[in-house]
């Protein structure tokens, strides 16, 4: 049956922000709201937030987009929420409060656990189970750290008086007022708690990070109805009816429903998704194999190389060097000269992500003569984000034997027209940019409509995607395999740097 109402609203809860958004029938947005919460850094490499604030702040955003579309929620068919994902919350099951902050995915405090545990030689049990590799990221260990620092904590969940979550549990729980603990599959891949082949919490590596299976939520597809918002939440119940990790819904928001088809989201760092159909494709290349998506029994895969500096080298230019007031102004910087005249920046700020995985790596910028300008070092800081891209999207085509015919784009930098061709040119494929960049918010309102008739099936979701504009290669071949290759000798240059420098 076509359900009737008019909107979606999608939840999309970032790692600096809450942002909400009303999805029409077309798939466009109709309003949108957003609010910045506070970033709690208690020491170095520790970074957390504050569930009350992620909570209230995305439930403001959410009243504030109705109220700007001027209509009210029987106007609303169901919710759907994406999130950063593996941040981390435990909470009090009676009282619904919070035992500590949340521990978000940037944090670190867990990497001696983690060093441990490839010492003891599990990183294959591990990687097998879950497609993940031993990592602070995940939110295994800072579940642990949680249970096992504060007080009381771990006693309390031997006698299932507490509840774990990332935050796309969070928020079903508060907005349930406390009767729905559940995740989706994707957010449960990220935990490195979950199996990515059984799609259930593994006895196994719960006995690893000594995790009582009481705290755990109970997992669900992407697209299926959990529940219904509490009494006084809305002006009436809406059925919470789809939930993604945020690249995962990102990837849905592409409509990379193909395998072999391939998302890059340009923003502070780049997530680079490749989906791989219903295999799983264990990495050799230091990628991470995760579920794209379940809908009803259907699984579907994907392999993902992150990035951590993307964005963010644009972001160091306007801050660090001064040599832009805003990013925008980046482009036609680059733009004052032809090519970036042999200047190589790797922006290994803090380690190199995939392909690479080498924390000791700092940045590095090479070929420097008399003749460097600020708008070569622009220039080359461009071209770095497309050089790291290049990288990653080598490893998924060596991991899947999958031939890349296209990569669609979304994100900040992805409005960059300069960046964008340059990166067509260095893949030798099409890249694609969508008329709709918020493909996150997209992507979870796509799978909450699809649970509830809002769409009658994916074909007819795919047919709403539209693309703004193409870009083309154009650049000849041995001239871009010879940029490649100083590429790669820069990235080489920057490796084990501050291994180097701490032993002199």
């Amino acid at each position: 049956m076509i359900n009737r109402k008019k909107y979606i609203l999608s939840l999309d809860q970032g790692t600096t922000s809450s942002r909400s958004v009303l999805i029409d029938k077309k798939g466009n947005i109709s309003a949108a709201a957003q609010k910045e919460f506070k970033q709690i850094y208690p020491q170095p490499g520790w970074v957390e937030h504050d569930p009350v604030e992620i909570w209230t702040s995305q439930y403001n955003v959410a009243q504030d987009v109705i109220q700007k579309n001027g209509t009210d929620s029987d106007a609303i068919a169901g919710i759907g929420i994406t999130n950063q994902r593996e941040t981390t919350v435990v909470w009090d099951r009676s009282t619904g409060k919070p035992l500590y902050n949340a521990i978000v995915w940037q944090d670190r405090r867990t990497s001696e656990l983690c060093d441990e545990l490839k010492h003891q030689g599990l990183t294959e049990t591990i990687q097998q189970k879950t497609g993940l590799l031993p990592d602070a990221y995940f939110s295994a260990t800072k579940l642990k750290w949680i249970l096992d620092n504060i007080i009381g904590a771990r006693a309390k969940a031997e006698q299932g008086e507490l509840a774990f979550g990332t935050i796309d549990t969070w928020l079903i729980w508060n907005l349930t007022m406390g009767k729905v603990h559940v995740t989706d599959a994707t957010n449960a891949s990220r935990t490195m708690l979950f199996n990515i082949h059984t799609l259930t919490w593994d006895d196994d590596l719960l006995d690893i990070f000594n995790i009582p299976k009481s705290v755990l939520p109970d997992v669900k597809s992407n697209s299926e109805v959990y529940g219904e918002t509490g009494k006084g939440i809305f002006n009436s119940a809406l059925p919470i009816c789809g939930s993604a990790g945020d690249q995962q819904a990102a990837l849905f928001g592409q409509m990379c429903i193909k395998e072999g088809m391939i998302k890059n989201t340009y923003g502070t760092g780049c997530f680079i998704m490749m989906n791989t159909g219903n295999t799983p494709i264990p990495s050799k290349n230091n990628l991470l194999t995760t579920l794209a998506w379940v809908i009803e029994k259907n699984i579907t895969y994907a392999l993902e190389g992150s990035i951590f500096i993307g964005g963010a080298v644009v972001q160091w230019l306007r801050d660090g060097l001064k040599i832009i007031k805003e990013s925008k102004d980046v482009e036609k910087l680059a733009r004052e000269v032809e090519d970036s005249d042999g200047v190589y920046l790797v922006p290994a700020f803090t380690g190199l992500g995939a392909p690479h995985w080498d924390q000791y790596a700092r940045g590095t910028i090479v070929g420097i003569t008399r003749g460097t300008t600020h708008s070569h070092i622009a220039r080359a800081a461009l071209e770095s984000i497309a050089y790291q891209t290049k990288d990653v999207l080598d490893a998924m085509v060596a991991d899947s034997q999958i031939l890349a015919k296209e990569l669609r784009v979304d994100g900040g930098a992805s409005v960059n027209r300069l960046l964008m061709q340059f990166q067509a040119d260095i893949l030798n494929i099409k890249v694609i940019r969508p008329q709709i960049l918020e493909t996150t918010a997209i992507g979870a309102g796509f799978f909450a409509g699809l649970a509830i008739g809002f769409w009658e099936n994916i074909d007819m979701i795919n047919t709403l995607w539209q693309r703004d504009k193409v870009f083309y290669p154009n650049y000849e071949e041995d001239i871009i395999q010879k940029r490649l290759n100083r590429w790669k000798e820069a990235v080489n240059r920057s490796k084990n740097w501050s291994i180097g420098s701490f032993r002199q």
